[in-house]
């Protein structure tokens, strides 16, 4: 059979029409009752499974325990997406480039305000893009409830105290999430130390905040209450960012450093204690003392209590289910996407996994491409990446050629005032096809995607250097990068073609 890409085909019997799916049997006759799915979860790779397989004639059963719309519209994406543009806002109205000839003043920061606009607009997000989405849908039906397997074809589900509901499918998805990990640093646990989600939903600034964690969360949540009046050191056990190129911690931490905030690189806490209302920490590097400790080292897959041993659901060493590329499990008609498995932990990820379960569970040939996604850190500048680093090309035997370009080059950051950052093209050294690139810029989210169209396209560095981009766009840079593997782009013209 051959294999779909990112594409979607389903596949229907010439004779009755019904849908035939791969190895899980023959297809439903006419007038047969419509194929029984359940869905456990209801983030974004749990509804987009459970709309597409409505969508192609099954009736659904999501299972949800907690709040509907999982990790990203409650307490991940959105609502960390509003603290950190609050951030940047009060950091511009305190200090910008252009202060010699727009006045700027310290802001009064408000948080319990900030707050009620923050949840305000979680609350409508998730009413109309999964409650009411839901509730409009007669072919998918939510219970309430904790569920675990039964066997691999029926699920028990706690919906009360000392109640129970079974629920039979003919497939299964697993959408379940994941939540912070916490490490197991000496007296940690009996402490009241913050998670993303804690930190999140408080309604104060604290005046010191130690932040435990070197990537995006640790990154994006500290220099958002930096910038909110936060006195900030960040633990970093290697570096900012360090399985990045390490031209990306080294551009971070020169730009938090200059915000003022402690960046303590080959640092790790010891142990950690709590009295009068402060955070003690011992770590490799001296005595810390806070009022909030934020711990941001990972999320963990949420795969315990589920019965996956009653399903022949295998896990991972590091507890998550393992699946292939159709995203189905060891039990043939169970399957599973997003942050629960191993997969790459972005919503947009999940929600493209859960597609295309869907389409497998329903009789379709579907599979997810990863070679070409692209990752946001909503830092400032931003941290984007598409591809292959020029460590994970070598690590695939791949020789590469690659070059770097300073934002000194690039007009958009000029006439911004702000040339924090880079722009790295990595090649295959003999074609000169793209391979990966990394930035560190100023609106680098809204630059990658050109990248990765890019290299979906398998374009080479000529081809991208050739292309039209209009002047003064931060996206021009890449362009530029794409010119200096042939030109000194100093001697180039302002918007040389």
């Amino acid at each position: 059979m051959e294999r779909v890409d990112l594409a979607i085909r389903g596949m229907t019997c010439d004779v009755c029409h019904t849908a035939l799916v791969p190895g899980i049997g023959a297809p439903r006759q006419a007038g047969e009752t419509k194929l029984k799915i359940a869905v456990i979860g209801s983030g974004g790779a749990a509804m987009a499974a459970a709309l597409k397989a409505a969508e192609r004639g099954a009736a659904v059963t999501l299972i949800e325990r907690g709040v509907i719309g999982g990790t990203c519209v409650n307490v991940g994406c959105v609502p960390s997406k509003i603290l950190i543009r609050a951030a940047h806002v009060a950091h511009l109205r305190r200090e910008s480039p252009f202060d010699a000839g727009v006045s700027a003043a310290p802001p009064t920061i408000l948080r319990d305000q900030l707050l009620g606009q923050q949840q305000g607009r979680v609350d409508e997000l998730r009413l109309a893009k999964y409650e009411n989405i839901l509730a409009g849908n007669s072919a998918i039906t939510v219970l309430r409830g904790d569920a675990t397997f039964k066997d691999a074809q029926t699920l028990r589900v706690r919906v009360s105290e000392g109640v129970d509901q079974e629920v039979p499918f003919d497939r299964c998805l697993i959408a379940t999430g994941a939540s912070p990990a916490i490490p197991p640093i000496p007296g940690l646990k009996e402490t009241p130390y913050w998670t993303s989600t804690d930190a999140l939903a408080t309604d104060s600034i604290p005046k010191r905040l130690v932040v435990i964690g070197s990537a995006a969360v640790a990154a994006e949540l500290a220099q958002a209450f930096a910038r909110l009046g936060s006195h900030v050191t960040i633990l970093a056990r290697s570096t900012l960012f360090f399985r990045q190129d390490p031209a990306i911690g080294e551009a971070m931490t020169a730009a938090f450093r200059a915000e003022g905030i402690d960046v303590l690189t080959q640092t790790q806490a010891r142990a950690v204690s709590y009295s009068n209302d402060e955070f003690v920490l011992s770590t490799t590097n001296g005595e810390l003392r806070a009022d909030k400790l934020l711990v941001a080292t990972g999320r963990a897959p949420n795969t315990c209590n589920l019965g996956l041993e009653n399903a022949n659901v295998k896990l991972s060493p590091q507890g998550a289910i393992v699946i292939d590329e159709h995203m189905r499990t060891g039990a043939q008609n169970i399957f599973a996407a997003g942050d629960c498995t191993d997969q790459p932990q972005f919503v947009y990820v999940a929600a493209a996994a859960g597609t295309r379960a869907a389409v497998n569970m329903t009789g379709g040939d579907a599979s997810l491409d990863l070679t070409a996604m692209p990752a946001v850190v909503f830092t400032d500048p931003q941290v984007a990446t598409v591809g292959l680093s020029e460590a994970e090309a070598h690590q695939k035997n791949i020789e590469t050629d690659s070059r770097t370009l300073s934002l000194d080059y690039v007009p958009r950051a000029l006439a911004n005032f702000d040339t924090r950052g880079f722009i790295k093209i990595v090649a295959e050294a003999d074609s000169g096809r793209l391979l990966g690139v990394q930035v560190a810029s100023a609106e680098a989210s809204e630059v990658i995607q050109t990248a990765a169209i890019a290299i979906r396209a398998r374009m080479t560095v000529r081809d991208l250097a050739d292309q039209l981009f209009p002047y003064l766009t931060m996206v021009e840079g890449l362009k530029l990068a794409a010119q200096t593997f042939t030109k000194d782009v100093k001697q180039l013209s302002c918007c040389a073609g």
